[in-house]
């Protein structure tokens, strides 16, 4: 599908849509608990949907009622499982060691660029650890056997904090107590952070500690019991993001349906608008900003780099290029297509100012966060652009398109 965008000022009142990274956390653990949860307040997307169908599959029951979910909690896991975990990151590497503690043998379906997402820590330390994965590297279908132990885990902390969450949603089950230690700084940090606060509202306990290198250790008692709990899935600061941009470039949108006590690391967003000096009437100052806690944030900060008075730099940003395009890649080559300059590196970006963006085609490479940043691009543009791929927005934010209308913008779909 593409969307044919007419430059337009966004004006209005919109709610955020719910965090998925929370999402995922609050399901996960509402069906790991010992009788029924609710959990309210969720937007579906493609990603939802995915873990939604993985828990399903190890044996929970879950239903919905718009955006509220009531969870079954698992009684007998399922002995075998296909587990279809489709384009999201999240489920797959948040299933596996959920599935290895179940003792459930299973096998792990993706699709798009999901078999190239790495899971060397799991074979790894799961090995170690009473658990046999098969996997060629960049191949989906794989096969798991085997159940999960307590034990000592040695995780590196530049690859992904998923797979810390997976392991701190597992290790509870297990019989023996547990460990978490990095072997380098952890990136991402605020995800883990979110994974604890789920943990502790379903009644779980772990013990962070730091290392002599300062680097977090996580200590997890084993034969936990996970106790149900009703709870409200907080509105997203990284979809929240593309809006406060968007007021930066001229357009007054206000944003309901956040926590200013969020613990989400892309609530970074609002100190960046105040570093730059937005509300205050002159040229936004350039910033620069290391991104290895908030990744997601890169393709709309590289909108927003384009219009401030001097150079900006993203760094940190090596993770990025294995996301569901080559994100450092994509939004380069998506700016620069219609007027942009952006500079892209291996781990960073640079980004020129423009006095605007032109019209042009753009193609969103099926990644929702490039297809959503290119439209914010739109309200800054002297001409019409075309994105590719505008159904991606599926993956995170079906209401994306529906919400941007609403504003005033001008988005014509063919394809719909």
């Amino acid at each position: 599908m593409e969307a044919r965008l007419t430059p337009s000022r966004l004006i209005g009142r919109i709610k955020a849509p719910s965090s998925k990274s929370f999402s995922h956390r609050m399901l996960i653990a509402a069906a790991l608990a010992d009788g029924v949860s609710e959990v309210s307040n969720i937007s579906t997307s493609n990603d939802i949907d995915a873990t939604v169908d993985a828990l399903t599959a190890l044996g929970a029951k879950i239903y919905r009622e718009g955006g509220t979910y009531t969870v079954m909690g698992i009684k007998k896991p399922a002995e075998n499982a296909v587990i279809n975990c489709r384009e999201s990151g999240s489920t797959l590497r948040f299933i596996i060691p959920i599935a290895a503690a179940l003792g459930c043998e299973s096998e792990f379906h993706g699709s798009g660029k999901l078999p190239e997402r790495p899971i060397t820590p799991y074979i790894r330390e799961m090995g170690k650890n009473g658990v046999t994965i098969i996997r060629e590297e960049g191949v989906m279908p794989f096969t798991m056997s085997g159940r999960l132990t307590g034990g000592e885990y040695l995780l590196e902390g530049d690859v992904s904090s998923q797979f810390i969450t997976g392991l701190l949603f597992a290790l509870p089950l297990c019989s023996g107590d547990s460990v978490i230690k990095l072997t380098s700084k952890l990136e991402s940090k605020p995800y883990a952070d979110m994974t604890l606060s789920a943990l502790k509202t379903f009644g779980i306990t772990v013990e962070e500690t730091a290392d002599e290198n300062g680097y977090p250790q996580y200590f997890i008692k084993g034969g936990q019991k996970y106790t149900p709990a009703d709870c409200t899935v907080e509105g997203d600061y990284s979809q929240a993001a593309f809006f406060f941009t968007a007021n930066a470039l001229g357009s007054e949108i206000t944003v309901d349906n956040l926590d200013p006590n969020s613990v989400q690391g892309d609530k970074k967003i609002l100190e960046i608008m105040q570093e730059i000096g937005y509300n205050k009437l002159e040229r936004l100052k350039p910033f620069s900003v290391d991104v290895s806690d908030i990744p997601d944030l890169v393709p709309i900060l590289t909108v927003l780099g384009s219009f401030t008075d001097g150079v900006c730099r993203i760094t940190g940003a090596k993770r990025l290029k294995i996301k569901e395009s080559d994100r450092l890649l994509a939004i380069s080559e998506a700016l620069n297509s219609i007027g942009g300059k952006v500079i892209c590196g291996d781990d960073f970006l640079e980004i020129h100012p423009v006095e605007s963006f032109h019209g042009g085609r753009v193609l969103g490479c099926n990644d929702h966060r490039i297809v959503m940043a290119a439209a914010i691009a739109s309200t800054a543009s002297d001409g019409e652009i075309v994105i590719t791929d505008a159904e991606a927005v599926t993956k995170s934010y079906p209401d994306f398109w529906e919400d941007f209308r609403s504003l005033g913008g001008k988005a014509a779909l063919y394809g719909e």
